[in-house]
């Protein structure tokens, strides 16, 4: 699943926030309501207007963030 054909920016929506496109819903609230133990049913039956391909396009989309996160270890050692 390639997510940046169901994900885009737009500095005009929700302050520049990640949204599926065609909607004013943010990647982060999906994978939120996925988090809180919704499923793919439940997110399809309460916002009628996204597809199976939408919600799979936010995970792809977080998982891609996600992978190009730096980790850099801190030496607090005085």
């Amino acid at each position: 699943m390639n997510s940046e054909d169901r994900i885009t920016v737009d500095t005009d929506v929700l302050v520049g926030k990640p949204i599926i496109k065609g909607s004013r819903i943010a990647v982060e609230f999906i994978i939120g309501l996925l988090a809180n133990g919704w499923s793919h049913e439940d997110i399809l039956r309460n916002y009628q207007g996204l597809t199976t391909e939408d919600i799979l396009a936010c995970l792809s989309y977080a998982s891609s963030v996600l992978q190009g996160e730096k980790v850099y270890p801190l030496d607090l050692r005085p």
